[in-house]
């Protein structure tokens, strides 16, 4: 397996995408009660170099001659990019090396950085989030780490999107009884016309959560949101629904799932483990295999472990 490269990956936001993770598993400036990846182990607003760029070349120039197909190449993974004071460097070296556009998905944290909106610029695409406006509200659904408020972060993304030549794409994640008040929505869309963004993606659960306080918006809910949200480019996010949508896929790695959930519960953990796949990779075959009930989820202590939906 890739140190730090995975797929290509099938995105609906983002096309065929190649993953790079530039940060250590569950490293993050949040601890956000909604992430599928599960609770932050490290939970941190400190800056710093996790690895060595050659290294990441390297796997980088190895793939390039496969040839793959890709819309973008994003930084992404399962903690936040900008952690990495390398991010800038790598974008630029990247850039050098291929046409295809550059992608960050980040939760806007650090952007009230200078250092880090400098090491961005030179990306084609940013997706950061939004979930609040309210401190309060921002701690609750959130929980930032030590030194990082909600005005740090709005600051952060206004300041930013005047400087940006590229496209951003934020995305506000509701959650229902956290975030989803009249007050708030109305906070946070003054907030998005002020950073006027190229688009805005509404987000909810549809997996296990990190905590289990976070409840699903709901579709009807999203729906209402769109609608009020007039004269803002607004979309509501969905999740891969069939295989047609899983460019590339592989009947072998869905076997492979299926055969050994069958034996026993696994975590997404184990699976991964197991068909050496990356995390989202595996993730787009769970949700065709949940939406075709052929699988569900059982919470057992702080851990999810995925079943068949037979016995």
């Amino acid at each position: 397996m890739d140190k730090h490269l995975f797929g290509p990956v099938p995105s609906r936001r983002l096309g065929i995408s190649l993953g790079i993770d530039i940060i250590p598993f569950k490293t993050c400036t949040l601890d956000c009660l909604y992430c599928e990846c599960g609770r932050t182990t490290d939970h941190t607003a400190e800056r710093r170099s996790f690895f060595s760029t050659k290294d990441l070349m390297s796997e980088f120039n190895e793939f390039l001659k496969t040839g793959d197909y890709l819309d973008y190449i994003t930084f992404s993974g399962s903690g936040e990019p900008t952690l990495n004071s390398d991010i800038g460097h790598l974008i630029k070296e990247i850039k050098e090396m291929t046409r295809t556009p550059v992608a960050v998905i980040t939760n806007g944290t650090l952007l009230h950085l200078p250092e880090v909106q400098k090491d961005l610029l030179s990306s084609d695409l940013i997706l950061p989030s939004l979930d609040a406006v309210s401190e309060d509200v921002f701690r609750k659904i959130n929980k930032p780490a030590p030194g990082i408020t909600a005005e740090k972060v709005i600051n952060g993304l206004k300041s930013f999107s005047r400087e940006y030549k590229g496209e951003i794409w934020l995305e506000v994640f509701i959650s229902r009884g956290s975030n989803d008040s009249e007050e708030e929505l109305e906070k946070i869309r003054e907030v998005i016309e002020q950073i006027m963004p190229s688009k805005v993606q509404l987000n909810s659960l549809d997996r296990p959560p990190a905590y289990s306080e976070a409840e699903p918006a709901g579709h009807d809910l999203l729906e209402m949101i769109v609608k009020k949200w007039t004269g803002l480019p607004v979309e509501i996010i969905t999740r891969v629904k069939s295989r047609e949508e899983i460019p590339s896929f592989s009947k072998n790695l869905e076997s492979n799932i299926l055969n050994t959930i069958v034996r026993r519960p696994l975590t997404i953990e184990d699976l991964i483990i197991l068909t050496g796949k990356n995390r989202l990779e595996i993730l787009k075959y769970i949700d065709v295999l949940e939406k075709e009930k052929q699988i569900r989820t059982e919470i057992v202590g702080e851990k999810i472990f995925y079943r068949t939906s037979i016995g």
